[in-house]
Parts: structure tokens; C-alpha cells; sequence
């Protein structure tokens, strides 16, 4: 199985737990998630190893793997962490970005700019965290790339489901502008207040999310 295709696998999966198609508490067999997707046991189990990683699943013994639901609260405050460590992120690669890193963030920016214009949110999603890694990048803190990365990887089905929200894809691209800007010109705090409003979800930006995953959640128990 090539990577992209594997890729694809564990995001099925893992929508398929965050819309309520898979539900809280329920064992994902191995075996009958193999036949649904046409796959060996193998990339199955690798898929739900890693979203047992992020949170999403549950490893148990004698039991194998368990749906997790995390209520909205939840959700709201690893946004909130990600927020500030974004922000930090932010702030440092202001301060400490090479050459190298110019040139990473603005290929990344130019990239997220080519997928908005397509409209693909998928295609966009991929870009999306490629920028924000080429960010935790130019921080120049390894601890602080590896926190970044890790709650990024907690947050991946909702930072996704956010981007199908009426014009979030082409809002979203246009926030990566000014943070550009501002890490560039070395503008720290401005990095570090633009990338934490970027990132946490709250007002409207909260009640879009939550009603997203319930109307998906809906859509799931009627098929």
C-alpha cells in the first residue's frame, strides 16, 4: 500500500469516529475493517494504532480497539492549548528564522494559496499542515516542534471538519498571509497574537465546529 493510499485509509477511519459513524465505545474489528476497505489486516492495524496515538481509540487487552468520544469542552481546550503553543511558535520563528525557513514558509503559503483557489478542502488540509509545520520549524525549539506536532495530530479531524465550514478554507488562507508577513518582518508579537486567533476556536468559530460534528453525526446513524 503506497503512503497516500494509507493515508487515506486512516483519515476513513478516523472521520468515521469523529461523524458518529463509529460509536462511542465500540470495538473496531480488525478483521471486518480489512473487508470494508479492501485492505490486509495489516494497514488496518498500523491506522488504528496511530489513532489510538492521537486519542481517537483506545487499545485494549482482549478487546483490541475502542472508540473514544471526546465531548465538545474538550475539544474547545486542546484548541486553547494549540492556540498558545501556535503563538509561541509564532513568535520565536520571528525572532529566529533563516533564509531556509523564508524560503519553506513561503513555498508552503504558495501552496496553500494554489489549493484555496482550487477549492479542494482536502488538498488544502495537507497544505495547511504543511505551513504550520514549516512554522514549528523556524521556532528553532525542538521540544516545542514536537508538542506542536503532537497536539496537531490530536486536533487533525477537527482542524478538517473546521475547513468545510461556509468560507473557513478561503478565511483560513488569508490569516496565513498576515502570519507570514508578520514572522518575516520579524514581527513577534504580532506573529504570536495572529497565529493564537487563527487557531482557537471560539464564538461563532466554536458553534460552527460543534454543529458540524453533529449534523455530521446525524447524517451517519441515518445511512
Amino acid at each position: 500500500m503506497s503512503e497516500n493510499a494509507f493515508y487515506k485509509l486512516r483519515d476513513e477511519i478516523e472521520n468515521g469516529i469523529v461523524t458518529g459513524e463509529f460509536e462511542p465505545g465500540e470495538r473496531l474489528d480488525e478483521s471486518q475493517l480489512a473487508a470494508r476497505f479492501g485492505v490486509s489486516r495489516t494497514p488496518i492495524r498500523e491506522a488504528l494504532m496511530q489513532l489510538s496515538a492521537i486519542g481517537l481509540v483506545e487499545i485494549r487487552p482482549r478487546r483490541g480497539a475502542c472508540v473514544i468520544d471526546h465531548p465538545p469542552q474538550y475539544v474547545f481546550e486542546m484548541f486553547e492549548v494549540m492556540g498558545e503553543l501556535e503563538a509561541m511558535a509564532g513568535a520565536l520563528a520571528a525572532r529566529r528564522h533563516t533564509d531556509a525557513d523564508r524560503e519553506a514558509l513561503s513555498g508552503s503559503h504558495e501552496r496553500c494559496l494554489s489549493s484555496a483557489a482550487s477549492g479542494d478542502t482536502d488538498a488544502y488540509y495537507y497544505d495547511n499542515e504543511v505551513f504550520h509545520h514549516a512554522i514549528y520549524a523556524a521556532s528553532h525549539s525542538a521540544f516545542l516542534k514536537d508538542q506542536c506536532i503532537a497536539l496537531h495530530r490530536r486536533l487533525r479531524p477537527y482542524r478538517r471538519l473546521q475547513l468545510r465550514v461556509r468560507n473557513r478554507m478561503q478565511i483560513s488562507v488569508r490569516e496565513h498571509g498576515a502570519i507570514v508577513e508578520a514572522i518575516l518582518a520579524g514581527e513577534a508579537e504580532e506573529a504570536r497574537a495572529l497565529l493564537r486567533s487563527h487557531i482557537i476556536v471560539q464564538g461563532d468559530r466554536f458553534s460552527d465546529l460543534v454543529a458540524g460534528i453533529q449534523s455530521m453525526k446525524m447524517q451517519a446513524k441515518a445511512r
